[in-house]
């Protein structure tokens, strides 16, 4: 019966060595034109972004009566945390257009031209439909957040040929979101896109790739990070109409991080993983400075 056992797991671990082949080749990035994948990324990306363009037609604007395209200026609103995250987005949807078409062998004209522009070019969408809806409107701080967001990209692939800076997220609870949940969010998944006061976003910068020092490890970073805190309404304006008093004060971090993407490894597989999670912050001691607080220190922050 040992020889049996000896010949199930030796199966076994064959067909999971196989598998992990196959995801492998699968994710493997095509030397040359692969026109199979090309037209896959471009009919996928349409189908995928419709989709989501249907569906925020259907869930968000349906219900409110439309206008004339119109624009209105929030630019002072929520300490501008709503900008950032469009910087932040757009860059990252920017750079997974790059990578899906790298992905199918396409020139790096190509990525940069329509895999780029890809956050700017659906979150544009999204600013149209705004501005059509009575309830909202189009923000030309939003519009120019996302054109940052792909500028950032696209201009460190014409100075450098790689992305030595890269736009992180972190966040944390707050008792702000139990304060006014409809806004702020009732559920963490709520919570970690509507609430402002919980939400950090970094610009980490690869050490190594500035400094072309080799005692310096290739992955890590030197992150600054901005946020907000004391909002539960976008001015206080807004929160005076409402009887609360609030007193909004932005915070800058300094911190270390870790890019994943400078990781040595074979397996396109972790490679993936590695760039899906690169867009989070890895929590690390950090030190924070607000006029509130002044200095603080984090013995671990995220």
């Amino acid at each position: 019966m040992t020889w049996i056992r000896g010949l199930f797991f030796a199966l076994v671990f064959s067909n999971l060595g196989q598998a992990q082949s196959n995801i492998n080749n699968f994710l493997k990035p095509s030397d040359s034109i692969n026109v199979l994948r090309k037209k896959t990324v471009y009919v996928g990306e349409s189908v995928v972004f419709g989709a989501a363009l249907i569906g925020l037609n259907q869930l968000w604007y349906k219900d409110y009566p439309k206008s004339n395209f119109h624009f209105i200026n929030d630019n002072n609103q929520w300490l501008q945390m709503d900008k950032v995250g469009h910087f932040y987005s757009t860059y990252h949807l920017g750079r997974v257009g790059v990578e899906m078409l790298a992905w199918s062998g396409a020139s790096k004209k190509e990525q940069l031209i329509y895999g780029s522009t890809l956050g700017f070019g659906f979150l544009t969408v999204v600013e149209v439909f705004d501005g059509f809806s009575q309830e909202w409107g189009a923000s030309s701080g939003d519009i120019i957040a996302n054109a940052t967001g792909t500028a950032l990209y696209v201009s460190q692939e014409l100075l450098w040929k790689e992305q030595r800076i890269t736009p992180k997220f972190s966040f944390h609870q707050t008792q702000f979101a139990s304060q006014r949940p409809e806004t702020l969010g009732s559920s963490l998944n709520e919570q970690i896109l509507k609430d402002y006061n919980g939400q950090t976003y970094w610009l980490s910068f690869n050490i190594q790739s500035f400094t072309k020092d080799n005692f310096v490890p290739k992955w890590l970073n030197l992150a600054i990070g901005y946020g907000g805190e004391g909002m539960l309404y976008g001015k206080k304006e807004e929160a005076i109409a409402n009887g609360v008093i609030q007193n909004p004060y932005r915070q800058f971090y300094l911190s270390f991080d870790v890019d994943l993407t400078k990781i040595s490894t074979k397996s396109h597989f972790l490679k993936t993983l590695f760039s899906v999670i690169n867009t989070i912050k890895i929590p690390a001691p950090t030190l924070q400075y607000d006029d509130f607080n002044g200095v603080k220190a984090h013995f671990i922050y995220f």
